[in-house]
């Protein structure tokens, strides 16, 4: 802002009893917070990688649903961005946080 603009919006906010307040730039602030907020939001999922040729299947239990996420040879997939519980192929079962990368080899699951 300039010295003009803001003497003038001072002069205005004496004449009618406003206070000014610097309402634009905080709401910026805000806006651009929550922003980065929400794409850091995306990052925070667990993920999966099959090493092996061959599609191997997870159980994820995420929320009370339970559903199988079958990962193909050499596919990475993101999954569990708040949680959640999954069955490895080879059935060991792990809590999972959201955060997590599971690494498939061999028909055996495990987090790295």
């Amino acid at each position: 802002m300039s010295y003009k603009f803001k003497r003038k919006e001072a002069e205005a906010s004496l004449k009618t009893g406003a206070v000014v307040t610097p309402m634009e730039p905080m709401k910026k602030s805000i806006l651009a917070a929550t922003m980065l907020l929400m794409a850091g939001g995306a990052a925070f999922a667990a993920s999966a990688v099959n090493r092996d040729s061959e599609p191997r299947t997870l159980v994820v239990t995420e929320g009370g649903s339970q559903s199988e996420l079958i990962v193909g040879p050499g596919e990475t997939v993101e999954f569990c961005s708040s949680g959640c519980f999954v069955t490895m192929p080879n059935g060991d079962r792990e809590v999972l946080t959201g955060s997590e990368r599971i690494e498939i080899s061999g028909g055996t699951g495990r987090i790295r």
